[in-house]
């Protein structure tokens, strides 16, 4: 018999009883929809997790100056000559490498008319608010031109911000002395709370590197230089960075790196786990929902083929083999199981969308979770309709026959 034959027959068969057909799919499109709209939930999440810690900096890579010893001692990482403006821009074109910020701070007393404060004033670049994902409350960050050529413009965090001129005043375009140099405020920073070491992220006052160097610190190396990867598997990014600059300080095979590169691992390490325990978890339901339909289906067809034993013995009375009947009721169970994966996918869409717009729970269904879904929903027809199938192709046909 023809598979296209097999196919009309299974149709026909489900069809006689349009009622019982729709209650058996309904498990499935039950499971297929549970395991879509999970997977925009759980995506969802994750990628609202992913932007929240790679905001903290999880993909960043930090490299420090080496340290140099005095008289014997050791003066620690930070406080060598050894990085340079120009390391930075090199450290652009190295492979998986997004943006790039060369770095020197000092320390020094800011003054807005009689108001004071002490706090650190960081020489960054342009890139420094996409590294770290921090926008502006007023006004905007330095430009390109105001790090070229090294503009007396400064960004404020909040804390300073609201210790110089009040709170929740723009201070915009207001001139501040940072020792004894003057600063035109040209933004300030949006509120960004404590790191995970417990620094006050909002006491800082940010300027262009160039001018740190230049008319701050009067030296023309940098301190550190920040790196943000294009992905959070920031180990191979490392390695090259660590190779590049090797290569631009002439260090031999075998010697000691004049410099440190350092990743947030642990950092990394929690990313990793929360996505590890969301995929976990969803598979957990997939698997469920999916069991619970392939349960129904299962029931069904066993239902349906006591019903149909006598049907069954007259088609094998007349020639049909064993293998036939099996591959016709297998067919019936994929049937089921595949309709309602089509009907369990728009459903599953619908449920996601009514969640992003009325929970205001973002959603995001990836193109393999359709084919995944799809996919087990054949599989779970092929494997919950072999044993009632199976079932049918072994009955003894006389039998089948007397059977009332």
């Amino acid at each position: 018999m023809s598979i296209v034959m097999t196919l009309r027959i299974a149709l026909k068969a489900l069809n006689r009883n349009k009622m019982r057909t729709m209650l058996t799919m309904l498990g499935m499109i039950i499971g297929v929809g549970a395991v879509i709209t999970m997977v925009a939930l759980g995506k969802g999440a994750q990628t609202t997790i992913e932007e929240q810690v790679k905001a903290a900096g999880t993909n960043m890579i930090n490299v420090m100056s080496g340290n140099f010893s005095q008289g014997g001692v050791r003066m620690g990482q930070g406080n060598s000559n050894t990085l340079m403006p120009d390391d930075a821009e090199a450290l652009r074109s190295v492979p998986g490498v997004q943006y790039v910020v060369a770095v020197a701070s000092t320390r020094g007393q800011v003054i807005a008319g009689n108001q004071n404060w002490s706090t650190n004033a960081e020489g960054t670049d342009v890139d420094m608010p996409l590294i770290r994902s921090w926008p502006t409350k007023y006004g905007a960050f330095f430009s390109p031109q105001d790090v070229a050529s090294a503009a007396k413009v400064a960004v404020l965090g909040t804390v300073v911000s609201d210790t110089l001129f009040g709170p929740d005043v723009d201070p915009t375009g207001q001139m501040i002395r940072i020792r004894t140099q003057p600063f035109r405020v040209i933004g300030v920073m949006a509120s960004k709370g404590q790191s995970g070491t417990g620094q006050d992220q909002d006491d800082i006052i940010f300027v262009p590197y160039t001018t740190v160097i230049k008319k701050l610190q009067g030296q023309q190396h940098i301190q550190r230089i920040q790196v943000s990867a294009t992905t959070a598997d920031v180990a191979p990014v490392a390695a090259a960075i660590t190779e590049t600059l090797r290569v631009r300080h002439k260090i031999m095979p075998g010697d000691p790196d004049d410099f440190m590169v350092r990743t947030l691992e642990e950092m990394a390490a929690v990313r990793s786990e929360t996505a590890r325990t969301m995929g976990t978890l969803l598979a957990a339901i997939a698997g469920v929902s999916l069991l619970v339909g392939g349960i129904g289906i299962m029931n069904i067809m066993l239902v349906s083929v006591t019903e149909r034993t006598r049907e069954i013995g007259l088609r094998m009375a007349i020639g049909a083999r064993g293998k036939d009947v099996l591959l016709q009721f297998l067919v019936e169970a994929v049937v089921l199981s595949l309709f309602g994966g089509i009907i369990g996918i728009a459903f599953g869409f619908g449920l996601a969308e009514a969640a992003e717009r009325f929970l205001q729970w973002p959603t995001t269904i990836p193109a393999n979770a359709i084919g995944m879904a799809f996919g087990f929903a054949a599989a779970t027809g092929v494997f919950f309709g072999f044993y009632p199938a199976r079932k049918a192709a072994r009955l003894d046909p006389i039998e089948a026959l007397r059977f009332e």
